[in-house]
């Protein structure tokens, strides 16, 4: 896979962007929105850091695939968080019923 990113640069970077952005409006954006021109001002920083971030995939370092792990993680904390709302409905149901 690292090899295939190697060779296909623009694709590595489209890659990462996408991760990047979803890593960060999972995990730092803060609940009320950001006015346009700072958030112009955001992906265009967020821009030039794949580009920093597509130049270590190039060395041979795995940025995808941690970036991959990362989402991976957040989709996982996600889904325990869905789960024990549901447990908790259902608790608070059963609750009720008694």
């Amino acid at each position: 896979m690292q090899s295939w990113f190697a060779e296909h640069p623009i694709v590595a970077y489209i890659v990462i962007f996408i991760l990047l952005t979803y890593v960060y409006n999972r995990v730092f954006r803060v609940n009320q929105k950001l006015p346009i021109g700072k958030e112009i001002v955001l992906y265009i920083m967020m821009a030039a850091g794949s580009g920093m971030l597509l130049i270590f995939q190039h060395d041979k370092l795995p940025i995808i695939q941690c970036l991959l792990v990362a989402v991976g993680l957040m989709l996982l904390v996600r889904v325990r968080y869905l789960v024990e709302a549901r447990q908790k409905r259902k608790a608070s149901a059963a609750a009720k019923r008694n």
